[in-house]
């Protein structure tokens, strides 16, 4: 059956929305920070709501901006700092000193999942410095204790990432699990240009259809906040909105406007069906990426990385 993944709360929200479904047991707020700064905060509040919705139920804030993958460091600095914000009002109160450990998913030697190796190796990791040296070590009194771990992908370790975390988080005890992954996403128009960032974990791969055991409190144990962002698109995205530009530029024109309103008439399941069947069976697992991905991750790690680092110094 043709479906259109996306990992992000708002869009599957957006699309029940676009069906004039209204889903009972989710709200949704809408703050524009700045011109080019928007912030959404998806709340599924009921176990009907997250059927629906397929997502656990908890929050879902969506951080975007238009220029957030360009190396514009004035730029990455407000987003960061919004990044940090949101982070800092999820994590968990605790009257002791918090133990933090960083979680980047992925697979280093794949561009657009890497995202969460390369934030690993932004962050500012200070366990072992603590360790030797006492809470003198640190800038800041109320800083985190700061972990990292890069678990690789089954492939490469015949471990599910959940085990690695699971047995990571036993030895040393963290007070809070921070996953980073790139998701997939049903709008091209969000690749590279979206933060998401929940309360409820994350399943890796479920974006692109390849699902993996839940990262989540229930699984490891402590609390988790997923961060992610989509850096492929479903091609079957990129055909149905091509369709819809066609179907509109159809019924623009004198000598295709009979069969531009012949293809408007198609219901969203028709239109579901005709793009299946155009797809199949070469292009429906197909994923795509924009090319300049090498440097967009890198930038969007960059970013990722110094939201976390502010997080955590205070």
């Amino acid at each position: 059956m043709f479906q259109v993944r996306t990992d992000l709360a708002l869009e599957s929200k957006e699309k029940f929305e676009e069906d004039n479904v209204e889903v009972k047991g989710v709200r949704v707020e809408e703050e524009q920070l700045a011109p080019e700064i928007r912030v959404t905060r998806v709340y599924i509040d009921t176990e009907n709501g997250a059927r629906i919705m397929g997502k656990p139920k908890g929050s879902y804030i969506t951080l975007e901006a238009s220029d957030m993958m360009e190396e514009n460091e004035q730029q990455q600095r407000k987003v960061a700092m919004e990044l940090a914000k949101i982070v800092k009002n999820m994590m968990p109160e605790q009257k002791e000193q918090m133990s933090v450990l960083v979680v980047g998913l992925g697979n280093r030697h794949v561009t657009p999942d890497a995202l969460g190796p390369y934030v690993v190796e932004n962050m500012m990791i200070n366990r072992h410095i603590l360790q030797e040296f006492g809470p003198c070590a640190l800038e800041h009194p109320d800083g985190k204790i700061v972990s990292a771990i890069v678990p690789g992908v089954m492939a490469q370790t015949g471990m599910e990432s959940s085990e690695i975390i699971a047995g990571i988080i036993g030895k040393t005890k963290p007070g809070l699990v921070v996953v980073v992954d790139a998701l997939a996403a049903r709008s091209v128009r969000r690749l590279n240009r979206t933060i998401q960032i929940s309360d409820t974990g994350i399943n890796p791969g479920s974006g692109v259809g390849n699902h993996r055991h839940a990262i989540n409190e229930e699984s490891v144990g402590v609390p988790v906040i997923a961060i992610g962002v989509p850096t492929v698109v479903d091609a079957a995205t990129i055909v149905s909105d091509t369709m819809d530009e066609l179907v509109t530029a159809m019924r623009q024109s004198d000598t295709l406007q009979s069969l531009g309103a012949s293809l408007s008439t198609l219901d969203d399941a028709e239109k579901r069906e005709l793009v299946r069947e155009l797809l199949s069976p070469n292009l429906n697992a197909m994923f795509v990426t924009p090319k300049d991905i090498d440097d967009a991750v890198r930038n969007l790690s960059h970013t990722v990385a110094e939201g976390l680092n502010l997080a955590f110094s205070s």
